[in-house]
């Protein structure tokens, strides 16, 4: 389609010059079709995905229509997370910079209610909002909508998926019925239709073509993985690309607190990001990673909405997305400003079927890596060392340090290649990891069929104890499928259960930790000296 300029949108001048200072000149293709049909006040649906300046086509309207010398609520914004409603406000207000008197605000569960009901006294012109703070203030009358002309449900499907249905509808039925309402979604279930056919007036629908949600200057890859070897070739994988700025993406939250922990006894500087923080720990966590001081942020798919940061090198899939579209939502955090990123997805047994769906969805090629090995990591740190040393030997005066290698050599049977090969295994350790040195522990562990592990448990008959409570507590704790486990001898004091060789120290970790039927237990390899 032909570029529209926003001088072309015959706009305030106040907003253009907003417009100009936050960089744009050309509309995206989503702002290109969906503003002229906002400025005519038109109710719309628009199909699009984050990174698609979607925040830009329902607030530009928004501030073209608002009165600013009527201090009442006139614009009403749904966003399904706190930080998506904070960037939301954050980007409307850039946009309302050279207007006089316009006021923004986002009202979001976590902050002070007190706090917010003050700033609403003050006269308010547009609120961004989570459903249940803006039924919260609706229900306390501080937050009246008798002159709101304008209302828009930004990430609809993200809010379905959260539950806020019901409060979505009985904001929208007790909103003036003389209104422009606008909804923004990646997807377009039933649902979503079925709002739109409730609550909407011949709304004109608008979609951004596949093709353009997917980020071209972004280099993807997929390694295949045995499940217990994520953290590991995480750590590789990391080690080696070195990114100033990386997120993991995890399936849920039990997951990310696991990557977290590992990657800080790792002793990278590691954050986790999910539902059940609280929104001061979530602030926090988001300055953290904003500024630097925390490198790798970990996050589940709901808990990253409303992460916009450019300088994100790699984006990990440590589990593959349960839906297509969150892979395009998850790489599209990497890739920014012009910049090349890379996006890691890591695949288990028959997720690769998964993976080749996503392939055909976002038209894109996701390409097959080897996991690197210890060596390769060791080699591309060792490189590293080199650099810093080249920089050393050119910048600073060695001359003390010369003479000191002179003296150690003079003294002793050793060769200068020999010191520097020594101070080299100093900086870059032996290289082997405990996951490592785990798993060569079963690599002999015999006693088991081929591929199978054997591993004695403290408890048996005389606990009350049958089959189907081990079998239960292993898939339980560890989430792998009950089908997996093998063989399961059961004794009168003691039981031993066959497990696949690739998740046996999985097992051994979920279930030191673990109970059955509420008693502590002893796991450990069947051969293992006792």
């Amino acid at each position: 389609m032909n570029t529209v300029r926003f001088d072309d949108l015959e706009l305030k001048p106040q907003i253009l010059r907003g417009i100009k200072q936050m960089g744009f000149e050309e509309a995206s293709p989503i702002q290109a079709k969906a503003i002229p049909i906002a400025l005519s006040g038109k109710d719309l649906v628009g199909q699009a995905q984050t990174g698609t300046g979607k925040t830009a086509a329902f607030g530009i309207p928004i501030l073209q229509k608002v009165d600013p010398s009527l201090k009442k609520v006139q614009a009403l914004i749904l966003c399904p997370t706190r930080e998506l409603a904070i960037q939301v406000a954050e980007e409307i207000r850039k946009l309302a910079k050279y207007m006089h008197g316009v006021k923004v605000l986002p009202i979001y569960g976590g902050q002070e209610i007190s706090k917010q009901i003050r700033s609403l006294k003050t006269g308010v012109n547009v609120v961004i909002g989570t459903p249940g703070r803006v039924m919260d203030h609706m229900r306390r009358r501080t937050l009246k909508l008798d002159h709101l002309t304008m209302i828009t449900l930004d990430e609809a499907d993200e809010m379905l998926n959260m539950g806020f249905r019901e409060d979505i509808e009985t904001i929208l039925e007790k909103v003036p019925e003389e209104r422009q309402t606008m909804l923004f979604s990646a997807t377009m279930p039933k649902a979503i239709m079925d709002i739109t056919r409730n609550y909407q007036k011949d709304a004109k629908v608008i979609k951004v073509v596949k093709k353009e949600l997917t980020v071209p200057n972004i280099e993807q890859y997929y390694y295949e993985v045995r499940p217990r070897k994520k953290k590991e070739v995480l750590s590789r994988l990391l080690d080696i690309h070195d990114p100033k700025l990386a997120v993991v993406f995890c399936n849920t939250k039990r997951m990310v607190d696991e990557v977290v922990e590992d990657l800080k006894g790792r002793g990278y500087f590691a954050e986790g990001l999910h539902g059940d923080m609280k929104q001061s720990q979530r602030d926090r966590v988001m300055n953290s990673f904003r500024n630097g001081k925390t490198d790798i942020l970990v996050a589940t798919d709901v808990a990253a909405r409303g992460i916009d940061v450019d300088d994100v090198d790699v984006v990990f899939n440590y589990d593959v997305p349960q839906d297509d579209e969150y892979y395009v939502h998850r790489i599209g955090r990497t890739g920014r400003a012009g910049r090349v990123g890379k996006a890691f997805t890591f695949v288990v047994g028959k997720e690769v079927y998964k993976l080749r769906d996503i392939q055909r969805y976002a038209k894109t090629k996701i390409k097959a890596r080897p996991i690197p090995s210890l060596n390769d990591v060791m080699e591309t740190k060792a490189e590293k060392v080199f650099e810093q040393a080249e920089q050393i030997i050119e910048r600073e005066n060695l001359d003390k340090y010369v003479d000191m290698i002179e003296n150690m050599v003079n003294e002793n049977d050793y060769t200068s290649l020999d010191l520097a090969a020594a101070f080299l295994k100093h900086i870059l350790g032996d290289g082997e990891t405990p996951e490592e040195k785990m798993y060569e522990r079963f690599a002999d562990t015999g006693a088991g069929e081929s591929g199978m592990v054997r591993l004695f448990i403290n408890i048996g008959k005389k606990q009350n104890i049958r089959p189907g409570d081990i079998l239960g507590a292993i898939a339980g704790e560890t989430g792998i499928p009950g089908s997996l486990v093998g063989a399961i001898d059961m004794y009168d004091k003691y039981t031993f259960v066959e497990v696949p060789t690739e998740v046996a120290a999985d097992v051994l970790d979920a279930m030191s930790k673990g109970k059955i039927k509420g008693k502590t237990i002893n796991i450990e390899p069947a051969n293992a000296k006792r």
